[in-house]
């Protein structure tokens, strides 16, 4: 086990050397706690099974009459106070969790605190049913008196929007309890398989993000040697990923039915804050240019290498301009902290702590979770970034693009528990401005044509795994949600939806060579956050639209811009774009997303180098 030491809070965060990439930096979980044994902790815990109970015991059955009194902002003060430790508790558990999932005794400790967290949430089920049986007339009239609460109002219209989809309050509990042994229990059988997981690749043993790193290695042998390796591993396990599927599947189309939700991503959209019909719209646009996106580019690509067609582990292979320049963590901080100081000096004064106090864990290591993240934990602390860093031009846009939503969660921070969480839709905002930030500096440093070249086919390659790939994956789910709701799927049923729409989205210059057939198995939204996907898209597209407004129009920009992200889920995503003149609900909103990559691939056919 791990053991952080104690810091101060301006204290140099604890940094794992690298030979090629210099001091890489740990975690300090200290601001959270210390230890899974820290007293503050175990306080905690305690503290905040008594005031569930107390909460309970206070306001169920009263909370009209709480209203009619006056007397309703002392709920919902109990009630952040309440989201604030039971946040820093389940924060802290995942975070150390993470930090090497093979540990059985982090595991049990991230399985434990689930447990306590579930049970004593499961008596405050009864607080947010009953504020929607509140009558309409006499929450205005509370807000009219209140200014306070009235603050509040974002929050209660959005929880509103719930009401014809909730249950009667025993039902609810249940559902809330047996989530435990339920979804959860499923969601970390999967994590934890997926973790100990090991793939053959030219004669060594690798876990899944290493082996993944390898599609993109320089070498085609190496490529496909981790294609291979994938596909095996994978495949053996098939039946596994396949029943996990199957059975989290199954667990929510039973919520939706029970619930009423008529379409299968309805749920998703509700707590998206967006509406079907613009989701709708968002996925017919990217379909549409694929032709114009997708195939062309990679027509292109197949020709810079000299084939008619490239294979399946061609797809993210670097090109033969490619750039290999390796970033050490001091160059990657600097080209990030740069790009974002000559936007705006007062959001690298956000940003800057991140680096300075321990909130970012860099280094690939044993048993730590794949990919990267940003934890927004609670309002009272601060979030916390997880990249697995290996000094790629790719890994820099990564530390960019998750140092945008660690900056938007900062920012957001003083809406509070109930309204700084930004619904995924533009929770992608500040990380996909971060990282176009981060490449157009990078892009106007750069006089090597070459060199440019392979930064905007790397650029291109991004938009597209965002764009065409994310609404791919959303079409896949959409595959498979509405045929579990006619039966129990096989294997051959997911592969043969993962071929389909891969085949439609990247098109005829990829072949899908086999083994391909199995790989919708590792991609952890499926299993975690069902339907998620297409908040990638949007957020692309929504910043492309972006910044596209700041090329033409700076002034007074970067002010706007804040406070879009002081907003946090306070305000509905069309109140956020109006001043920047946006509006995601006419159809011309997409196009002129994907426009910009539709110019990138034009600048690329124009500048190929022969």
């Amino acid at each position: 086990m791990i053991d952080f030491p104690r810091m101060a809070a301006d204290a140099a965060p604890a940094a794992d050397p690298s030979p090629e990439l210099g001091a890489l930096p740990r975690w300090n979980l200290d601001d959270l706690y210390t230890g899974p044994e820290a007293p503050e902790r175990i306080a905690d815990l305690d503290w905040a099974r008594a005031e569930a109970k107390a909460f309970a015991s206070d306001y169920q059955g009263k909370l009209e009459t709480l209203t009619r009194e006056g007397r309703l902002i002392e709920a919902i003060r109990r009630t952040e106070a309440l989201g604030e430790k039971t946040g820093r508790i389940g924060s802290y558990s995942y975070l150390y969790y993470v930090q090497n999932t093979a540990d059985p005794d982090r595991a049990k400790f991230l399985g434990d605190m689930g447990e306590a967290l579930t049970e004593l949430s499961s008596g405050l089920i009864f607080f947010e049913l009953e504020l929607n049986r509140i009558d309409d007339g006499v929450l205005e009239a509370a807000f009219a008196a209140d200014p306070e609460l009235a603050r509040y109002r974002p929050w209660f219209a959005e929880l509103r929007k719930a009401k014809r989809y909730q249950l009667e309050d025993r039902v609810e509990q249940l559902f809330h309890d047996k989530s435990v042994s339920g979804a959860t229990a499923w969601n970390r059988l999967f994590d934890d398989t997926m973790a100990s997981l090991k793939f053959e690749v030219d004669n060594q043993t690798l876990g899944l993000e290493g082996t993944l790193n390898l599609l993109t290695d320089k070498r085609e042998a190496k490529r496909e040697a981790a294609f291979h390796g994938l596909s095996k591993t994978l495949g053996a396990n098939a039946r596994l990923f396949t029943h996990i599927t199957n059975v989290l599947a199954k667990d929510k189309e039973i919520s939706d039915r029970w619930r009423g939700f008529e379409d299968i991503a309805d749920s998703r959209h509700l707590a998206n804050s967006v509406e079907r019909e613009v989701v709708d719209a968002l996925e017919k646009a990217v379909q549409e240019a694929h032709p114009r996106l997708s195939h062309r580019y990679y027509a292109m690509k197949a020709k810079w290498f000299g084939k008619e067609t490239l294979n399946a582990w061609d797809r993210n292979a670097p090109l033969p301009t490619s750039d290999d320049r390796v970033f050490d963590w001091a160059s990657a901080r600097d080209t990030v902290m740069e790009a974002y100081s000559a936007f705006s000096p007062e959001l690298a004064k956000v940003a800057e702590p991140f680096f300075a106090k321990g909130w970012i864990d860099a280094p690939v290591t044993e048993g730590k979770g794949p990919g990267a993240f940003a934890h927004p934990t609670v309002p009272s602390v601060h979030p916390y970034l997880m990249l697995n860093y290996l000094g790629k031009p790719r890994d820099v846009m990564t530390l960019a693009h998750e140092l945008g939503h660690g900056v938007h969660q900062v920012l957001a921070g003083p809406q509070g528990p109930l309204m700084a969480p930004t619904p995924l839709t533009l929770a992608e905002t500040a990380s996909v401005f971060g990282e176009m930030l981060t490449f157009r500096s990078m892009l106007d440093k750069t006089t090597d044509k070459r060199l440019r070249f392979a930064m905007l086919s790397s650029k291109v390659e991004d938009m597209l795994n965002t764009v065409v790939r994310q609404i791919a994956f959303y079409s896949f789910e959409r595959k498979v949600h509405a045929a579990r709701r006619k039966g129990e799927l096989k294997t051959e049923d997911l592969n043969r939806f993962w071929l389909e729409v891969q085949a439609q989205s990247l098109g005829p210059a990829i072949t899908l060579n086999e083994g391909y057939e199995v790989f919708w198995a590792y991609i952890p939204h499926f299993i975690h956050s069902p339907f998620y996907v297409y908040a990638y898209a949007f957020g692309d597209c929504l910043v492309n639209s972006l910044y596209a407004q700041y090329e033409t129009a700076s002034e007074g920009f970067a002010e706007r811009y804040l406070d879009l992200l002081r907003a946090g889920g306070s305000k509905h995503h069309s109140e956020l774009l109006k001043p920047f003149g946006l509006d995601a609900r006419d159809p011309g909103f997409w196009s002129l997303g994907l426009g910009m990559v539709e110019r990138l691939i034009d600048e690329l056919a124009a500048t190929a180098p022969s």
